[in-house]
């Protein structure tokens, strides 16, 4: 009887969470072990498929760095990054597109195992996102060729909240489409920004492999449980934010700056750390706000 009662408190608990995000939209970008681990992107897609029994609006964005670094390996290709963006040549891109096209058809399974419903926005008329070549520069100020990255300047967000409102989880790939028809390889956090901003969603999540942002890399228990847009900037210069975490930060303040209400960076190794993050008091991870 103890124990019915503890899983009636946690339902409890759950119930102000779950009134207050009813019909709301949440973008989760999935990557790293919450897609590598089986059990773990099983528990991950337990909770999208939770959140859309409960009333929430799920969107699930997703990469596929350590699957397409494998397939280009087995290429005989090297992958290159700068400033946490892959360098894209043709080559790479083609297995760039192969890979995450298996990746969401996958996921897409998944979730209609477990009793939900997706539907993959890669082909046809299912592409809701669009873009042009991304240009950055080094530390010099000079432009650096990166292939065929892109950075997305449209979202079909009508179709998005058309399949949302039906029940239907959009499973969306890092890809866009240029005004020729050619792919791009976009980076996941930054699509998942561009999502979140377009449906001006409730929140944005992205899942990474460690527990969010930590003042000390090697010590978990350092972690931050909050940051400001001031306070990113300082651990960006700091060199405590670095390599593949600034695009995250940055896709957070881009759609906060956007209009998403929240943003959160958690741990995907953590079973069913989306549930912890959404429904319960203490939350897990980093959440990143602007400065009032």
């Amino acid at each position: 009887m103890d124990d019915a009662i503890r899983k009636a408190d946690v339902l409890i608990e759950a119930l102000s969470y779950i009134r207050t995000f009813r019909d709301r939209l949440t973008v989760i970008k999935l990557g790293g072990s919450a897609m590598e681990d089986g059990d773990t992107l099983r528990a991950t897609l337990q909770d999208v498929v939770f959140m859309e029994t409960v009333g929430m609006r799920p969107v699930v964005v997703h990469g596929g760095g350590k699957a397409i670094d494998r397939a280009m390996k087995g290429a005989g290709l090297t992958p290159r990054k700068m400033q946490g963006r892959r360098y894209t040549d043709e080559a790479t891109l083609e297995i760039v597109v192969r890979v995450l096209k298996e990746i969401g058809t996958d996921i897409e399974a998944h979730i209609r195992r477990l009793g939900g419903r997706a539907v993959g926005m890669i082909s046809g008329s299912l592409q809701c996102l669009f873009g042009e070549q991304l240009v950055l520069e080094d530390e010099s100020g000079r432009p650096l060729d990166l292939g065929r990255v892109g950075r997305i300047t449209r979202v079909d967000q009508a179709l998005l909240a058309d399949f949302c409102a039906a029940g239907v989880v959009p499973i969306v790939p890092c890809l866009a489409l240029d005004d020729r028809g050619g792919w791009l390889n976009i980076n996941a956090d930054t699509a998942a920004a561009a999502v979140a901003a377009n449906l001006r969603a409730e929140k944005l999540v992205l899942l990474t492999d460690t527990p969010g942002i930590l003042q000390n890399r090697q010590d978990e228990s350092s972690l931050l449980r909050s940051l400001d847009d001031a306070g990113c900037r300082e651990l960006i210069a700091r060199h405590t934010i670095e390599e593949g975490m600034i695009p995250k930060v940055e896709a957070c303040l881009e759609s906060l700056r956007a209009g998403v209400r929240k943003t959160h960076i958690i741990d995907g190794r953590v079973r069913h750390s989306l549930l912890l993050e959404i429904y319960t008091d203490r939350g897990v991870g980093t959440e990143i706000i602007l400065a009032r």
